[in-house]
């Protein structure tokens, strides 16, 4: 072990690559990790943090800010899922109402966990940080520098903060997440800290995820994927998603979760897109792309050093990985250092990279190692190792030497004998059994003791084998040991320098993420916007991402929204004329900029943009206690009360599902609300409707905020030809008919209905089909009123029963079975 302290300085040596072995070792996959979320809400602020076993990390989030209604909290729930959720006791009453709703959710139910208030302290929470298993750090450390380095990773003037931290770590410690197999002495290692914040995240709730396809989850047809159970359908996700390495398509879901509104960000992703998508640069993309297969989970092997789970095939990946790195590195040394994120890469990746690649190769025997499957170091490590393996490698002769000697004293009945060396047993002396040996009083023999029977050999131990006992050892299990000591060190050494390795996690993942977007941006034509601090948005043939992977055809539309004029958008056409899809092609045009990828469209300008808001798809469940409608009010609701002036609001066909007048008000209503405010204040408003009375009986306020579109269509003869073009104006029919006639209903039917439609329109009587019109029924009482105004009641003879027998019943019931 003293060579290895040695080679601590010997950073700078050459990289050799490891074994052919090496490219054929997959990462072993790791159990389903586990999410635990503690929170507190005292005074109208939230606090939470979160760990991720995935990575052994814990997120932390400062006192901030929040509605009665939770809706940040609601926000970072719907972000991380937590699997637990842990809590007070003594909680608010919006907290109480919030757990309530959150069960109430069929898709989604977490584990509530409620501690008493006095486990939420602040000192406890400290107590409990200083008590924590932080393998990174030296297991000599003093408390206060323990202290010093925490404050530097965590805020200790956020006093909710520090409570939810407290029941956090009590939670881990009493699940013993991670670690239920091991020791009780062995602590929920935490392997590194972040800083968790919704500030400057776009909002956007699930539905509207849902309805623009961002994400889509479908059931995986294998039978080996019951695992999972799913798999990523067609979804803007999905066709972006292009990464070479797990945690780069984590990372890129993370960014479909948070689109931000800081433009740096975005223009730093937009850079290296920019530099990616350009031909003469493909040469660059692959040899990244390349070197990005070999990098393996990094947060996954570290925790699996800190619990001295480390495997050969780990320390494969691991050299692997950090030659891989190192790769990079000189790669993108060669790229535009004027490049943010290359620059952060050539200056990030320390020579610490260098340095463990150095130490595995230089320590480790993988071939070795391999054939053992076990952890062996090479020669020249540690002396005391390489004399026992030298005494080892000259014992096979030195054993036929003592074989030999022993075989002078034994029974001439015994043809040959030799010693071999059993670990954790010693060294034996082995004969072939005799065919007199037949019971077991027939194994003794004097002078030896006897040990087992194996295979028709006997095995004793003589005197010989004793003394080889004391004199040799337990040398097999004295090498494991000394090896494994080794081992254990270099696992210290290279947990230390953990920081170094995190670093290159998180920028391998944000270049893994970002070829990606670039391949995609070269395949499908896409265009870079451009991002501006304004409220404008201007897209010039526009497309729907999705779609025109699915039609022959698609022909684009164009977007645009100014600061005064036009921010609220009706378009009306007849059904199936594309206003749905046009309506999801704006939102996920602006989603896309919003986290830096390219566009689907000519030319684009996207100005700031704070929350997407949509009403146009329902949630229809009986578990939810809720009506369609109601649920599309909550929807149209929410869009109302959270959109701002910066904001993105979609609605399709709101008011549909009550009465016409009503969902007419309602609509109107909800329109003439945007429209009577300041300008500054509205956002960009894009609703489709088939309320054309809305338009026609001048139901909106005048405004140059208010913009009329419809998609153009032809009628030729009889049939409907949709252009799906873009265009001023407002649509007078429905051309219901026409669609009917397409969708395959009878002709009769169809017909039938144009009739009722245009005798309704014209405010004339629908007559029935079923029954005789009404001119017969009006001939057919004036001839019974004429007979019985014939009769001549004064007449004796006059059979009255008669006649209403034969005329006057008979002409009822006849119009009674007719109605």
């Amino acid at each position: 072990m003293a060579a290895l302290e040695s080679l601590r300085g010997r950073g700078e040596a050459g990289l050799v690559f490891g074994p052919q072995s090496l490219n054929g070792d997959e990462e072993e996959e790791e159990g389903s990790p586990a999410v635990l979320l503690s929170v507190l809400v005292q005074h109208g602020q939230v606090a939470l943090c979160f760990y991720d076993s995935s990575d052994s990390s814990l997120h932390l989030m400062k006192d901030t800010p929040d509605n009665y209604e939770l809706r940040l909290l609601a926000r970072v729930i719907q972000e991380i899922s937590p699997h637990v959720i842990i809590t007070s006791a003594k909680q608010e009453r919006c907290m109480t109402r919030f757990l309530q709703q959150l069960g109430s959710n069929p898709n989604y139910k977490p584990e509530v966990v409620t501690y008493p208030f006095v486990d939420f302290g602040v000192e406890v929470g400290k107590q409990r940080l200083l008590s924590a298993h932080l393998p990174f750090l030296p297991a000599s450390i003093s408390e206060r520098d323990k202290m010093s380095y925490l404050s530097s990773c965590i805020s200790f003037d956020s006093p909710l903060m520090l409570r939810v931290v407290g029941a956090l770590l009590k939670c881990l410690d009493r699940r013993r997440v991670g670690v239920e197999l091991e020791d009780s002495s062995v602590g929920v290692p935490i392997l590194q800290f972040h800083a968790y914040t919704l500030e400057g995240v776009v909002c956007i709730d699930r539905d509207t995820y849902s309805v623009l396809q961002i994400f889509k989850s479908e059931l995986h047809p294998s039978v080996y994927k019951l695992h999972s159970g799913e798999k990523e359908g067609l979804s803007l996700y999905g066709i972006l998603n292009r990464c070479r390495c797990k945690f780069g398509s984590k990372l890129l879901r993370e960014w479909f979760l948070r689109p931000t509104q800081d433009l740096s960000v975005l223009h730093r992703r937009q850079e290296v897109i920019r530099f990616f998508t350009s031909p003469r640069n493909s040469d660059a993309l692959s040899t990244l792309q390349s070197s990005l297969r070999n990098i393996s989970n990094i947060p996954t092997l570290l925790r699996r050093m800190s619990l001295s789970h480390t495997k050969v095939t780990d320390w494969q990946s691991l050299y692997k990985t950090v030659y891989s790195v190192v790769c990079i590195r000189d790669t993108v040394r060669h790229l535009p250092q004027s490049i943010q994120l290359f620059r952060d890469i050539s200056e990030g990746f320390s020579d610490d990279l260098h340095y463990i690649a150095s130490l595995i190769s230089r320590v480790v025997d993988f071939e070795s190692s391999v054939a053992e499957n076990r952890f062996t170091i090479k020669p020249n490590v540690d002396p005391a190792i390489d004399e026992k393996k030298r005494r080892m490698m000259g014992l096979s002769d030195f054993l036929t030497d003592v074989a030999r000697r022993e075989l002078e004293h034994l029974d001439a009945r015994i043809p040959s004998c030799c010693v071999i060396y059993i670990p954790l047993i010693g060294f034996l002396l082995s004969v072939p059994r005799l065919p007199s040996m037949v019971e077991k009083e027939d194994f003794e023999i004097e002078g030896l003791d006897f040990m087992f029977l194996s295979e028709d050999r006997l095995h004793y131990r003589s005197q010989r084998t004793k003394e080889l006992d004391d004199l040799l050892g337990d040398m097999h299990c004295d090498i494991r040991d000394m090896e494994t000591a080794v081992m254990t060190q270099l696992q210290n050494t290279i947990l230390e320098r953990s920081a170094s390795l995190y670093k290159v996690l998180d920028l391998t993942a944000e270049l893994d993420c970002l070829m990606a977007m670039s391949s995609a941006s070269q395949e499908y034509s896409y265009t870079s916007p451009k991002l501006a601090s304004h409220r404008k948005i201007t897209v010039i043939q526009g497309r729907h991402p999705l779609l025109e992977l699915c039609s022959p055809v698609f022909v684009a539309n164009s977007f645009q929204c100014l600061e005064t004029q036009g921010r609220v958008k009706i378009i009306t056409g007849p059904n199936s004329s594309g206003k749905s899809i046009y309506l999801k092609q704006v939102g996920l045009i602006v989603f896309m900029a919003l986290i830096g990828s390219d566009v689907p469209a000519k030319e684009a300008e996207i100005g700031l943009v704070d929350g997407i808001f949509t009403r146009m798809q329902s949630r229809e469940s009986v578990s939810v206690g809720l009506s369609t409608f109601l649920i599309d009010l909550n929807q149209m609701a929410q869009a109302l009360n959270s959109s701002t002036g910066n904001s993105l609001v979609l609605i399709d066909e709101f008011g549909k599902g009550t009465n016409t007048v009503d969902g007419l008000s309602l609509l109107a209503a909800s329109i003439s609300h945007w429209l009577r405010k300041a300008p500054a204040d509205v956002p960009h408003v894009l609703l489709a409707t088939n309320f054309h009375s809305l338009l026609q009986l001048g139901l909106l306020p005048s405004s140059d905020l208010l913009s009329l579109l419809t998609l153009e269509t032809a009628v030729d003869g009889d049939e409907l030809v949709f252009l799906y073009q873009l265009k001023e104006g407002i649509c007078q029919s429905s051309y219901a008919a026409n669609i009917a006639t397409l969708a395959g209903l009878p002709t009769s039917l169809v017909q039938r209905g144009v009739e009722v439609s245009e005798l309704y329109r014209t405010g004339r009587p629908v007559k029935r089909i079923d029954r005789a019109s009404s001119d017969e029924q009006a001939n057919r009482c004036r001839s019974v009123v004429e007979k019985f105004l014939g009769l001549d009641l004064e007449d004796k003879d006059l059979d009255l029963q008669h006649f209403m027998k034969e005329e006057l019943l008979p002409s009822a019931g006849e119009l009674l079975n007719r109605s």
